[in-house]
Order: C-alpha cells, then sequence, then structure tokens
C-alpha cells in the first residue's frame, strides 16, 4: 500500500507549485510534511516563509486554496502560525483499513528495488565471553535484519568473529601442554573454563620466556595450516561457539558466523591490489594508506596501517578483505557494520581507503557504519557488576528471566510452573530487548531492571499487555474471526476509534522511518503510540455486545497483527497471558 504521509506530500508539492510557479525549493519544503495526532499537520508554510519575506499564514492559506477537491480529505485547517492540518474522510480511512486487514505486508509499501543487504552484527572474539557490551549490537543487528526481511529484500547476516592472532598461539601452547584431556576428548570444556585458561595462559606468555617462544612458534604453526595447531584451533573455537549459541538461543537471534580467519587468504591480495593502485605508502616500515581530510591529534596526517612493520596484518586488513568480499563476491547492494561509535574513524578510513582504490561506487552500494551507545550502570558509568567486572550477558538476561517470574507469580497465582518459566523467559528477554531499541541507537542509556519491566510506560510489558488484551476480547466474542473478515467491514464511528485506525494505517510509514534511518526506536515509539490509542479505544468502545461488535472485532483483530509483527520485527515474541 502507499505511504499516506507520501500521498499528502504529493499533492501539497502540487500546491506549491502553483504558489511559487517553480519547482526549485519544492526537494527541501514538501519533506517536512509528517503525520500528527488523529490527523496529519502539513508544516510546508513554516519551511518556505524561512526561504522568502511572505508571512507563514498567508503561504498556508494559499496551499489550502491550491489544494483542490481531494477525495480523501474532509477539511484542511490552517492552525496556529501556519501550519495546515489535514483531516481525513471517514470513508477514506475506513476504505483503507479493511484494504489493510488484506495485506500481507500490513501496509508496508512496495519494493521499488529487492536489495541484498549484509549486516554484521555482534562480533563477539572466539575463548572470550558475550558481556554487557555485545548486547546492542546484537539485538540492534537481528532487528534491522528483521525489517529487511519483512519488507522483501535479500539478507545475509554476518557474525564477523574474532578468531586469529597471537592470542590463539598462547592458547594452542597452553592446551597442548595443561589439558590434553580436552584435546583428547577425556575431559568436558566449556567457555568460561577457556576463559581461565586463556587468563593463564597470558600470565605464563607475559612472564615465562619459554612458554612465550612457544606460543609464537604455535602462531607460525597456525599460518603455516599445520595440522596439529589447527586441531588444537578447532577445538577452542568449537568451545566458544557453544557458549556463543546459547546467548543467541536466549535471545532468539540467527547468525551466519564467519571469523576474521575466513579472509586469510584475501589480505596478501589487499596490500597488492592497495599498491599496484599506487596508494600505499612506507611509514616507518609499514605499508599504510594516507587519506585526506584524516589527522591524529597533532594534526600529522593519520595513516590507515593495512601490514605492520614485522609483516603482520591487523584489523583494517580484516575489514578491507571483508569489504571486498561482500562488494564483489557477495554482490551486495547494502552493506552494514552494526559496530559500537567507538569504531566510527576506524570504518570512516577503512570506506575511505576502499573508495580511494576503487572497490565500489557510492552511487551503487551503500556502505554503512551503524554506530551504537553504550549500557551505562545506576551509576552513569560503564554497566558493570559490583565487584567492578564488565557484567557477562547471560547473567544480565538469567537476572532479568528471574525478575520476570516473580512478578508474573504475583499476577498469575495459579499458573503451572512450566508455564510460567516460559512466560518469564519471554518477559524477561523483551524487556531487556526493548529497554534497548526503545533508545535512540546512538545515545547512551541506563540499565534498570525495575523500569524495563514496569507495565506503564513505553516498555515491552506494556505493548505485550495490549497484546494480550485484545486476546481477551476475542475470546470473549469467540467468533470466527477468518469467517467474519468475509462478512463483515470494519466501520469506524467513535473519536478513539478513528484514533485508532489512523495510527494503524501508518505502520508503513514507521517502517520507512525505520529502514530511512536504521533506528529501532522509530517503529518502538509506533508500537507505543499504538498502545495507548489501542487503550483509549478500549476505555471507550464496548465490543462484545456492541451494535458495532463485528467492526470493532475486526479492527481488534487488525491492532493484534500489527502489534504482534512490529513486536516480531523488534526481536521480541507475544504472549496469551500475563
Amino acid at each position: 500500500m502507499e505511504n499516506l504521509s507520501e500521498i499528502l506530500q504529493a499533492r501539497a508539492t502540487d500546491s506549491l507549485k502553483k504558489i511559487l510557479k517553480s519547482d526549485a525549493p519544492l526537494a527541501e519544503i514538501v519533506q517536512s510534511t509528517h503525520p500528527q495526532f488523529g490527523h496529519y499537520q502539513c508544516n510546508s508554510a513554516m519551511e518556505l516563509a524561512k526561504k522568502t519575506s511572505r508571512h507563514p499564514r498567508e503561504i498556508a492559506e494559499q496551499i489550502v486554496k491550491n489544494w483542490g477537491l481531494d477525495e480523501r480529505v474532509e477539511k484542511l485547517e490552517v492552525a496556529g502560525p501556519g501550519f495546515v492540518n489535514i483531516t481525513l474522510k471517514k470513508e477514506f480511512l475506513d476504505q483503507e483499513l479493511n484494504r489493510l486487514a488484506t495485506d500481507r505486508r500490513l501496509g508496508a509499501s512496495p519494493l521499488k528495488k529487492r536489495k541484498k543487504i549484509i549486516v554484521e552484527f555482534s562480533s563477539p572474539n572466539i575463548a572470550k565471553e558475550l558481556h554487557v557490551g555485545h548486547l546492542r549490537s546484537t539485538i540492534i543487528g537481528e532487528s534491522l535484519a528483521r525489517l529487511f526481511e519483512f519488507l522483501g529484500h535479500q539478507v545475509l547476516r554476518l557474525n564477523h568473529i574474532g578468531d586469529w592472532g597471537t592470542q590463539f598461539g598462547m592458547l594452542i601452547a597452553y592446551l597442548k601442554e595443561f589439558q590434553k584431556e580436552v584435546l583428547s576428548g577425556e575431559k568436558k570444556a566449556d567457555l568460561p573454563a577457556l576463559m581461565d585458561w586463556y587468563r593463564e595462559s597470558k600470565k605464563l606468555f607475559d612472564t615465562n620466556p619459554a612458554f612465550k617462544k612457544r606460543a609464537q612458534i604455535e602462531v607460525v604453526n597456525l599460518q603455516k595450516k599445520e595440522k596439529e595447531a589447527l586441531a588444537v584451533w578447532e577445538t577452542i573455537r568449537e568451545i566458544s561457539r557453544k557458549g556463543f549459541q546459547e546467548i543467541y538461543d536466549w535471545l532468539d537471534v540467527s547468525l551466519i558466523e564467519r571469523g576474521e580467519s575466513y579472509y586469510n587468504e584475501t589480505l596478501p591480495k589487499v596490500i597488492e591490489e592497495y599498491e599496484a593502485k599506487g596508494i600505499i605508502q612506507i611509514s616507518d616500515g609499514a605499508k599504510c594508506v594516507f587519506l585526506e581530510g584524516f589527522k591524529g591529534k597533532d594534526q600529522a596526517p593519520l595513516p590507515l596501517i593495512l601490514q605492520k612493520s614485522d609483516g603482520g596484518y591487523n584489523y583494517a586488513t580484516t575489514d578491507t578483505a571483508a569489504l571486498f568480499q561482500r562488494i564483489h563476491i557477495e554482490k551486495g547492494d547494502r552493506i552494514l557494520y552494526v559496530v559500537d561509535a567507538g569504531q566510527r574513524l576506524h570504518f570512516q578510513m577503512v570506506f575511505a581507503a576502499a573508495f580511494k582504490a576503487g572497490y565500489y561506487d557510492p552511487a551503487r552500494v551503500e556502505i554503512e557504519h551503524v554506530p551504537f551507545g553504550v549500557v551505562l550502570g545506576a551509576d552513569g558509568k560503564k554497566f558493570k557488576t559490583r565487584s567492578g567486572q564488565t557484567e557477562k550477558l547471560i547473567d544480565l538476561l538469567k537476572e532479568a528471566v528471574y525478575r520476570a517470574k516473580i512478578l508474573l507469580k504475583n499476577r498469575l497465582p495459579s499458573v503451572e510452573e512450566k508455564d510460567l518459566e516460559k512466560l518469564a523467559k519471554i518477559l524477561g528477554i523483551n524487556s531487556v530487548k526493548y529497554a534497548d531499541l526503545s533508545c535512540h541507537r546512538l545515545k547512551d542509556y541506563i540499565f534498570n531492571y525495575d523500569r524495563m519491566l514496569n507495565f506503564e510506560g513505553n516498555t515491552a510489558a506494556y505493548l505485550l499487555y495490549s497484546y494480550v488484551r485484545i486476546q481477551g476480547i476475542k475470546e470473549k466474542c469467540n467468533r470466527n474471526i477468518d469467517l467474519l473478515s468475509h462478512s463483515a467491514r470494519i466501520q469506524l464511528t467513535h473519536p478513539t476509534e478513528i484514533a485508532l485506525g489512523l495510527k494503524l494505517r501508518q505502520f508503513g510509514e514507521a517502517l520507512t522511518l525505520m529502514d530511512r534511518d536504521l533506528l529501532p526506536n522509530r517503529l518502538s515509539d509506533y508500537l507505543y503510540h499504538l498502545a495507548e490509542k489501542f487503550h483509549a479505544f478500549f476505555r471507550d468502545c464496548r465490543v462484545k455486545g456492541s451494535p458495532q461488535e463485528d467492526s470493532r472485532l475486526l479492527l481488534c483483530e487488525l491492532t493484534s497483527q500489527i502489534l504482534q509483527k512490529g513486536l516480531y520485527i523488534l526481536g521480541l515474541k507475544t504472549m496469551d497471558r500475563m
């Protein structure tokens, strides 16, 4: 279905053309038309007044005068200093909602082009547990991937895991010397144990020259693909993989693992190609790319180091090789890196160097770093445990589920333990995810269990309660919705019913904004306001036994579908009671 904002923008454009007798400034003006509460509001007059000497109310009156006949619009009113309020006809909105109820895309605009979108997210390091710092990348990336899939794009979800480098030489040497039972399969190991072994190997590496030498030899063996070193390395990766998957299962996240090692054979080719293009410079023995506009603290040119003076490679080399693979092998049209804001400069330089090397044409391929802020504790500092350690992600999730279970047990005293466990896991995980996704991606936010599990305000619990209420209405009415949808139609009568209907029609607009801005809170804000509209409708409009029962039941069903789909795109599950 078409985007209502875009329809009204087009009409405002036509009106403005008659006023200006020119198309020149329209691209800047008309885009400010946006939906408001219960109607639409055109800000074009306010924008145009900034560019001319005319009073905004005079321009607004001219917009209304030149609007012309419109079967969609009930009335146009000039309001305030120069806004144009647009009230849609009830009959038009009825018609739109009945179309929406049969639209499998629920109002999302049709694709102009189906793209291949590659989303890199989560990206932990082997031999280290996921901590609270991985939370945002994982759930923001999953949400964006779900959005693109729903819109109809081809999506490749990549987990760019750190699985190469000196630390693996240390671990290989340590396991071969001190954990032979693990390598033989006689002893089981998990990720926490692997982290302990990493810490022990690091101590030996720093204090024992003989062990350090053996670890360095293992790095060389690994690079040469020596059979025994590779086997130990694979054991390390498999232990980590199982630990990661436990959390991904909790979060309902799906990823394809591609570690840094995936690009090993491409790394020398990257250097060769950059040298052939004449953009490599030697600085203190290292092979670098110097890019215009990038300077260090002392204003000296800042190099992008692609090969260290000892011949080793680094993150910039791997990311360059990965970018080449995603552009030329995977044929990505849009490539996203959901990585914390601290890596902004790194990605800016990698992308700029790749452009300088002719790796991609920005007109054909969109490459975007999708940064985000950090998770803070109550003290406003990075979220940590009481002992000062970085909070393990699994511990954080388990605590949220535990608190959700206590809350639900008080609300549902008769529910069976097995069902209580299931409901608590949904509510707990949903609450953690939604608290993050409902914040502006670029901002830090304070992690607070009590606030995120609150049944009031912009929380997962509030939205889930709205969904559960609708299931209660449907259960009381005890009607076959599928049969009803063939024999009845939505017809809005009450003002809060009309407000709910208009909000439902704006679901596609919320998805367009999230797609454009890569901000999940565009969708969470929409769902929160939709829930508010539904609760006002629930307060004012009886469903069961009312003359409008058929219509209102269909309106409830449409609200349920959009709530469920919106929550799914955010990565949240629904529940039938709470």
